[in-house]
């Protein structure tokens, strides 16, 4: 049965038992504080296990894309060593809002197995909760234990404790009992010797956990205490990957119809063969697990980058590069070469893949190149680590250093030392790494207390797009702890006029006013699992009490200015650079706009003042806003609306219209074009291969970008004696310039080549080596120039000039090849050392380096201690 066909029976057998099937939905989070990637199938879902949203229906199912490779689900190093843990999978799921409970669970869960894809009866196990003694005190899942027995028999019911059969989803919230399915494809030889049952849940390869059928029936509370959720909700993950090896009758997720086409294209790529050697084996598994994880992150909008979700995406890609590098000895990007092949093998079931296809591709194929480059500096600067190094052993500190800093993968170069016949100290790596996370930990903590419930509310309205301020009510708030931000509360409204972080475009900000005149300030707003909050540095005295909710107009109204200008941006680039362009990301705040684009070139400053110039033409216009909140999803995309992937979007959605630019958009907008008064470009640049990014100006900092254009230009034309044509003054002061430089470096020439000759009679011997060692009156450039000379003139020569310069000290070394052979020498480690009593440093090759240092007293030292190195 091929993968697409199980797929398809998965979601057709749910549908007839009456579940709505929803697409998947993102991988990247963007209003989950908690998580950067969906890493199970219920992520999606939280706000309604939350209680803080309603869903359509109450029973649906999916496949959802996940990615698992930090916190607490991380399966990273796992990846490509055995055959059954992925970075990417997809998770197929069943859920019940409150609706049915375990007994339609179980039942369905077994009839589609059994019934539906065939699986025989006596290859599977099931597991249920077997309680615990602990502060929960928890009783076993006999109800779960006596449902089964109408299915399976006893002997394959197993008793789980908490760590296998107790699902939580994080440190509070909604959690409960499971029960996993799990399956015995061993061969009958093996099953012979080993009884199945002992390897459940031991990480055997051949008896792994396919499905898990979780019984939300408790909430967890900050004090760690479990209380009864007034619903019960169903929770179902089935691997897919697992799914499809069972029913394909292989004995690895690699040996699916998944993986096939793509191991088999990387195989005729690297010139190797899957299944002959171990490493090439496990390189070739984790290139091609790593790289649907970074197809989907990119078409969902994450660009790989050095910060946050990007860096995790980065760090996976590079893991891939690594071993093609390493054990398939490749030394130039391949891997976007397999785009192609995913996209036909997955794109019907994710036609996000379709759509991203030459993006993807683009942006790995860049990164290849430029982590390519970053090994090959590795390599030399591990070289410069080995040569010095004294022992046989190479500090730890120093590796993190290069793989902390320059990104050089631990595992590489812990390989170059064996080959070396070198040692790495692994506990000084570990412990350098240990430090730097114990920070990072540190610095991001956050402590969060439960919610203290003041009112039930079930739907907590936005009413910033009518109005900047409201009576409100506190409907419920806690407390939250971080090293970052010290203190705050987080404020729940049951209507508000803050519009949350969202769409690219910042929180509002503003006060809460009590009726006795106490004020709150609000410093952010963000929306979490469907609720906004709004963060304050304390609380309000009477919490309880009525307040009235104000936003900054100020700052909502240039943010407004920001956003709508995206709008118009966006317009102006597909009709100026065309159709091709697309939305991959944007900041909007008060200051200014950033917006990143598809593009595959640099934008000409021609193209740059044709967008400029389209942009404020639609200003001019004054184009008045046309919304509508509750159209169609289809209905406002046939009428021509632009939706972003990576955008989850309900039924009904919110158009924004201005003249002929029509988008989904949740932000806020001015009521007319003309508020933005001018749009102004102060940037373009490269992000990644094929995106490009703008930024830009309007309103009130436009105003001031004139304002300080004209005063500097007034400055400058004061300077200028107040020319009438203050350009060609300045054309005129740059050629007197280029003809004084000009001048200037020949009279340095002309000075050098005058000392040569005096120098040449201070050079002396030193152990059979002509040694010259001198402080001199010359730039950097004219040092180098005369040391090549008296090189080409002098045998056997080891000089070192120091020189002070605009308050900075500067060394020369220069070594004759043939000295730097026989003795051993290296003027990039002898700058190196000497830099330090200039209080600096330097390098360069064996025969020839230089050195910088903000100590010019210095000079005489290094001079001295030179001649040392010919002892």
């Amino acid at each position: 049965m091929k993968s697409q066909e199980i797929r398809s029976q998965f979601l057709e057998f749910f549908k007839s038992k009456s579940h709505t099937i929803v697409p998947s939905a993102p991988m990247v989070l963007k209003d989950d504080p908690t998580l950067m990637f969906v890493n199970s199938g219920m992520a999606p879902f939280k706000e309604y296990f939350l209680g803080n949203a309603t869903p359509k229906n109450n029973r649906i199912a999916d496949t959802q894309k996940c990615l698992r490779v930090s916190g607490k689900h991380n399966d990273l190093e796992e990846v490509g060593y055995d055959t059954y843990h992925h970075t990417l999978f997809e998770m197929l799921g069943n859920w019940s809002f409150g609706d049915y409970f375990k007994e339609e669970a179980i039942a369905w869960a077994w009839e589609l197995l059994t019934e539906v894809f065939k699986i025989d009866k006596d290859i599977l196990y099931v597991t249920v909760f077997e309680g615990s003694d602990d502060d929960d005190n928890l009783a076993m899942d006999t109800e779960a234990y006596d449902i089964w027995k109408k299915f399976i028999a006893e002997d394959r019911i197993l008793k789980g404790n908490k760590k296998d059969n107790f699902w939580e989803m994080g440190e509070q919230g909604p959690c409960g009992p499971c029960s996993e399915i799990h399956v015995d494809i061993r061969s009958a030889e093996e099953k012979a010797k080993v009884d199945g049952k002992s390897l459940v849940n031991m990480d055997h390869p051949q008896v792994v956990e396919i499905w898990n059928l979780v019984f939300m029936q408790y909430n967890r509370k900050a004090d760690g205490s479990l209380h009864t959720l007034p619903n019960k909700h169903i929770d179902t993950g089935m691997g897919f990957e697992r799914l499809c090896m069972v029913l394909q009758n292989v004995t690895s997720n690699y040996d699916t119809d998944v993986f096939t086409p793509i191991i088999r294209e990387i195989e005729a790529i690297t010139n190797s063969t899957y299944g002959t050697f171990e490493k090439t084996d496990v390189a070739i598994r984790v290139i091609a697990d790593h790289l649907r994880a970074v197809a989907f992150s990119i078409a969902d909008g994450q660009l790989p980058s050095n910060t946050g979700a990007g860096y995790v995406i980065r760090r996976i890609l590079r893991r891939a590069i690594r071993y093609g590098f390493t054990f398939l000895d490749t030394k130039k990007p391949f891997i976007y070469k397999l785009v192609h092949t995913l996209t036909k093998q997955m794109g019907e079931a994710f036609p996000e893949l379709v759509q991203e296809n030459n993006l993807i591709s683009n942006v790995i194929k860049e990164e290849e190149a430029s982590f390519l480059r970053t090994l090959d500096q590795g390599l030399i600067l591990l070289d410069t680590i080995i040569s010095e190094s004294n022992g046989k052993t190479i500090e730890g500190s120093k590796a993190f250093e290069l793989y902390d800093t320059f990104g050089f993968p631990i595992d590489l170069t812990a390989l170059i030392l064996r080959e070396r016949g070198l040692e790495l100290d692994e506990k000084g790596f570990e412990a350098a790494l240990k430090e730097q996370k114990d920070r990072s930990r540190s610095a991001t903590k956050v402590s969060t207390g439960d919610w203290i419930i003041l009112a039930e509310d079930d739907v907590e309205e936005f009413v910033g797009y009518d109005t900047l301020e409201t009576n409100v009510k506190i409907t419920r708030y806690r407390k939250v702890k971080s090293k970052k931000d010290g203190e705050l509360y987080q404020l729940v409204f049951n209507l508000t006029p803050f519009y949350p972080e969202g769409g690219g475009q910042v929180g509002d900000k503003g006060y809460l006013e009590a009726s006795n005149g106490e004020v709150t300030y609000i410093i952010d707003t963000k929306k979490e699992s469907n609720l906004i909050i709004h963060f304050a540095k304390n609380l309000p005295r009477n919490p309880e009490g009525d307040f009235k909710a104000i936003v900054d107009e100020k700052q909502r109204n240039r943010s407004a200015s920001n956003h709508t200008a995206t709008h118009l941006l966006h317009q102006a680039l597909r009709n100026i650079l065309g159709t091709h362009v697309t939305q991959k990301g944007s900041m909007v705040h008060s200051r200014s706009l950033r917006f990143d684009f598809s593009h595959f070139s640099k934008v000409t400053d021609e193209e740059l003042r044709q967008v400029e110039d389209f942009v404020n033409a639609r200003i001019q216009e004054n184009l008045e806003l046309e919304e509508r909140r509750a159209i169609p999803y289809q209905q406002a995309i046939d009428e021509g609306a632009i939706a972003l992937f990576g955008e989850k979007y309900g039924d009904a959605v919110r158009a924004i219209k201005f003249g002929k630019s029509m988008e989904l958009c949740g932000g806020t907008h001015v009521p007319a074009t003309g508020k933005i008064w001018h749009f102004i470009i102060t940037s373009e640049s490269a992000v990644a291969s094929g995106i490009r990014r703008i930024e830009a100006i309007t309103g009130d900092a436009a105003k001031n970008y004139f304002i300080d254009r004209s005063t500097a230009f007034a400055e400058v034309q004061k300077s200028l004696n107040n020319a009438q044509d203050p350009v060609k003054a300045v054309n005129s002061l740059q050629e007197e310039n280029n003809v004084l430089q000009k001048q200037v470096a020949q009279l340095l020439k002309d000075k050098a080549k005058n000392i040569k000759g005096d120098l040449k009679n201070e050079i002396s011997e030193v152990h059979g080596v002509n040694f010259l060692a001198k402080e001199l009156d010359l730039d950097a450039n004219g040092m180098k120039d005369l040391a090549f000379e008296l090189g080409g003139e002098v045998d056997n020569l080891f000089l070192l000039f120091g020189s002070k310069q605009e308050g900075k000290a500067l060394l020369t070394c220069y070594i004759d090849k043939e000295i730097v052979k026989s003795k051993n020498l290296n003027a990039g480690q002898i700058v190196r050392e000497l830099g330090k009593h200039i209080q600096g440093g330097g390098g360069g090759q064996p025969f020839f380096a230089t050195a910088g240092g903000k100590n010019p007293d210095g000079i005489e030292k290094a001079l001295e201690a030179v001649k040392s190195y010919l002892n």
